[in-house]
């Protein structure tokens, strides 16, 4: 099957207020992690939490755990999970306004829409079950899922399991740009208030509201 246009879209900072629910999951999991007595290092503050998502798994932790052993790491990953469920569920969070409106606006035009995700692939299947947004999805593509080392590499994965003629690529940070940039993808940054100085730098266009995506898409049209 070949798809015409497509889009693939980050989950955290640029569908998801991930914030909300990453930094009290980040928290209790510390706090479970010191109880255990496998950490014995403060819990980072909002900023430093803020900052690693988007990461992989294996650099989110590195980050945050250093020196802790795999197991320890592989225990904050499942932690983690269950705790972003738990809040998932409970409603400690949301996606960006008005981006189920925009999502089901580009399916009904017949835009194939992919998320490409550094998180777990459990995450990713819960939040769009949440959201009753997954069948508006061809495919979610995580490094969860595959395994990959980079952004760069599940972008590049999608492309060439896809027969895809003309793609866009929409994220929140570096590791989105420099996928996008890296498989020949028109590239919106999505500066959504967390961005830092040069975050997107070598984006094609920086947008601040997650409705201004459609002012840039080049195969969608306004009815």
């Amino acid at each position: 099957m070949t798809i015409r246009h497509a889009i693939f879209f980050d989950m955290d900072g640029t569908l998801l207020q991930t914030e909300k629910l990453a930094v009290p999951a980040f928290r209790r999991t510390f706090d479970e992690l010191r109880e255990r007595n496998l950490w014995s290092g403060e819990t980072p503050d909002d900023a430093q939490l803020t900052n690693v998502l988007g990461m992989t798994l294996a650099q989110l932790w590195d980050t945050l755990l250093p020196g802790a052993s795999e197991e320890v790491k592989v225990l904050a990953d499942e932690l983690m999970l269950n705790y972003e469920v738990e809040l998932l569920r409970a409603g400690a969070t949301e996606l960006y306004p008005g981006a189920v409106e925009l999502l089901q606006a580009f399916y009904d035009q017949g835009i194939a829409l992919f998320v490409t995700s550094n998180g777990l692939e459990h995450y990713v299947e819960a939040i769009c079950e949440h959201f009753q947004m997954k069948h508006l999805f061809t495919d979610l593509y995580s490094a969860g899922r595959f395994k990959t080392a980079s952004k760069k590499d599940l972008v590049a994965k999608l492309l060439q399991d896809y027969s895809i003629q003309e793609a866009v690529m929409v994220g929140d940070r570096r590791s989105d740009v420099e996928a996008g940039k890296a498989n020949r993808l028109f590239t919106i940054g999505c500066d959504f208030g967390f961005a830092k100085d040069g975050e997107l730098d070598g984006a094609d266009v920086i947008v601040r509201e997650f409705r201004q995506i459609a002012d840039h898409i080049p195969f969608f049209h306004r009815v």
